[in-house]
């Protein structure tokens, strides 16, 4: 388990986890709002997927408390630099901090290793260029597919 103290607005603990035999389904139906499927998919289930076809990504349930509110994933590049990818918070979760809470979570444990961390997001979405700014990333220049690069480098 992966906690670094987070917590959503309404006090409960964000911790990133495995997936494992006792929580893959409920990350799998993990499903964005109807608004966001431009920029993830429509269920966690296709990164469930990716991850367990790559060697360079790996899956963690988002819990609050010991409810399972998202997906998120994490890789090494490489150059060494760690990156996260595939977030979802699920619909009914959102709004309350949960995606700032495990973006900052993971940031906090993958900065250990003292590479950069990199992230992507679609131009047009402007709440997650909004959150990932607010958490110390930086926007690269540099862009991969259709996705700018965003860069947040530990102390």
């Amino acid at each position: 388990m992966i906690d670094s103290g987070q917590r959503d607005r309404a006090g409960r603990r964000v911790t990133l986890r495995p997936v494992d035999d006792d929580n893959w389904r409920a990350v799998a139906d993990v499903a964005p709002r109807d608004d966001q499927r431009t920029f993830v998919p429509a269920l966690a289930a296709r990164y469930l997927v990716l991850t367990m076809r790559s060697d360079v990504w790996t899956s963690l349930a988002v819990f609050a408390d010991e409810t399972v509110v998202g997906h998120v994933m994490w890789g090494v590049d490489d150059d060494a630099s760690r990156w996260i990818g595939g977030m979802v918070i699920d619909a009914a979760e959102q709004d309350r901090g949960i995606g700032r809470a495990a973006v900052k979570t993971l940031t906090d444990w993958l900065a250990k290793a003292g590479q950069p961390i990199r992230l992507s997001y679609h131009p047009d979405n402007t709440p997650a260029a909004t959150l990932y700014t607010s958490l110390g990333f930086h926007p690269t220049g540099a862009m991969e597919d259709d996705e700018l690069i965003a860069e947040f480098t530990p102390a």
